[in-house]
């Protein structure tokens, strides 16, 4: 049974979280997820990535607890907690723009998954949170170093500390999610929002992502740095070329990726 499906859009590919009834994040939807980005992240003609739940109930609800009992004790977990972190990352540091549609509970691994995106479209029923305190636990899927790197160190450790959850609107408040859009709506707002990515050069939003995560990481000077390296770059591509010719003679650009 394949629980994470793809669809392809022209240029864009939505990924399908399908293990009823809450799309919780068991091993195998981990190893799936895993496979399908490497697969995505290597296909030129994907240019952004939507990721969803199945059904009206959650985006991903948490990890699967009833695997946890047999891990109570076991003092040699580290490795397979760093292969989900090593998943996580792909989807992380996917070359292409990510986007999350919360389209019901966004609970635990499920609230790490959606903070691994570049961008969140919550509907208006979504509940988001990472709850993991309220079983003796800590939020293992990068939790704890994503969500203070996007909403603030206190923000992000009150949601730490108390394992509450936030409406959609609250969530957008605090910059958790990006929009929020009626039940029933995310996927195509989602699409909508990524087909306006998909209009821009291609190589030029590649390095803009990579400018902000890699200057994320980096001391201020260091940044500015790896940013004129990045833009350096695009002056040498044909989208560069093709892009300031189009303004210039006031027609639509049309983008090679190269």
């Amino acid at each position: 049974m394949t629980l994470v499906k793809v669809e392809k859009q022209n240029q864009i590919a939505i990924v399908t979280i399908d293990n009823p009834p809450m799309n919780t994040l068991s091993p195998e939807v981990i190893t799936e997820l895993g496979t399908t980005f490497s697969e995505l992240n290597a296909d030129g003609s994907i240019l952004a990535i939507l990721i969803t739940g199945a059904g009206e109930k959650a985006f991903v609800a948490g990890g699967d607890i009833k695997d946890f009992p047999q891990k109570i004790g076991n003092a040699n977990l580290i490795a397979s907690f760093m292969e989900t972190h090593e998943v996580f990352n792909r989807i992380d540091f996917s070359p292409k723009p990510t986007i999350a549609i919360l389209n019901g509970y966004t609970l635990g691994g499920g609230c790490e998954l959606a903070i691994a995106c570049d961008l969140r479209v919550a509907e208006e029923q979504a509940m988001i949170g990472v709850p993991e305190c309220t079983l003796g636990l800590l939020p293992g899927a990068g939790g704890t170093q994503r969500l203070p790197r996007l909403i603030g160190e206190g923000r992000a450790k009150e949601l730490l500390f108390t394992g509450e959850h936030l409406t959609a609107n609250e969530a957008m408040k605090i910059g958790l999610v990006n929009r929020v859009v009626p039940k029933g709506q995310g996927l195509e707002a989602g699409l909508q929002l990524a087909k306006k990515i998909c209009k821009n050069g291609p190589v030029a939003v590649r390095n803009i992502k990579k400018a902000v995560d890699e200057g994320l990481e980096l001391p201020f000077q260091k940044a500015l740095e790896r940013e004129a390296e990045l833009f350096q770059e695009l002056f040498l591509t044909e989208d560069a070329k093709e892009g300031v010719g189009a303004f210039i003679e006031k027609r639509r650009p049309q983008y090679q990726g190269k």
